[in-house]
């Protein structure tokens, strides 16, 4: 009797060669960490090489396939250019480094604003422009796919008080990300997005700073609480895998029901 055939999808990534920028820490570390235990090779960028080698120490101490480190700023266009196209090969990148300076929008500096939409939106896609040129590269690359994440916001998607800059460029990442993946289709590189709600990193505790920011931020969180960054990892490998063939130009929202109300 032949073997029932197997429905469920595989969501590993072995054989895979995954970029993940802003990958020192928060929710690039753990997409760094979950891709790698799902069996992807890692390439890792960051502005501080420190906690680059500290990550892809632990990594390759724990077995799990080979992890390189670049310290760079997503911004300086050339070097990140020339690392990714340095690349023997490249099949996903997460784009995820990103930044906020929330404020009321009357006082929003230029200096601020060009911060914002320098590393938000013109770094992200600069920085997926070369990473698809280089997933182009391969002839096969139609029959093995790609993927590209683009770490957005919940906020890329709603509006919110001293977040006019942010919510800007997270709106211009959801469009890339809709005629990437219209544009890239026949090329079969998928292109997604994560919308996260408030992320409990470094990051987001110096924005959230009291308990009234704290409490406020949690009462429109359905669930009732910021997320973690395990919650990304998920996401992303689920985007990144197999098991997403048939996923592209929309974006996984990881808000714990914010956007729902």
């Amino acid at each position: 009797m032949p073997s029932p055939e197997i429905l469920t999808p595989s969501f590993r990534l072995d054989g895979r060669v995954a970029l993940i920028t802003g990958a020192g820490a928060g929710i690039g570390e753990a997409i760094a960490t979950g891709f790698a235990e799902a069996g992807a090779e890692t390439v890792l960028i960051g502005l501080s090489q420190g906690p680059l080698d500290d990550l892809a120490g632990r990594i390759e101490a724990a077995g799990l396939p080979r992890a390189r480190t670049f310290a760079l700023d997503v911004c300086d266009t050339q070097g990140i250019a020339a690392a990714i196209a340095g690349l023997p090969r490249l099949d996903i990148l997460v784009n995820n480094a990103g930044t906020n300076v929330p404020e009321p929008f009357v006082d929003v500096s230029e200096e601020n604003l060009d911060r914002i939409l320098g590393l938000n939106v013109r770094a992200a896609f600069l920085v997926a422009q070369a990473a698809v040129r280089k997933m182009l590269e391969d002839p096969q690359r139609a029959e093995r796919g790609g993927a590209v994440i683009n770490i957005s916001s919940q906020m890329g998607h709603v509006g919110s008080p001293n977040r006019t800059a942010y919510c800007m460029s997270k709106h211009a990442v959801e469009g890339l990300t809709k005629a990437m993946a219209v544009e890239l289709a026949p090329q079969r590189i998928r292109v997604n997005s994560i919308g996260p709600t408030f992320v409990d990193t470094p990051l987001i505790r110096r924005i959230v700073d009291t308990p009234e920011k704290h409490d406020f931020l949690v009462s429109k969180i359905p669930l009732g609480s910021m997320a973690s960054v395990r919650d990304m990892i998920g996401a992303a490998i689920y985007l990144a895998s197999p098991a997403a063939a048939m996923v592209t130009g929309t974006c996984l929202l990881v808000d714990g029901g914010w956007t729902a109300q």
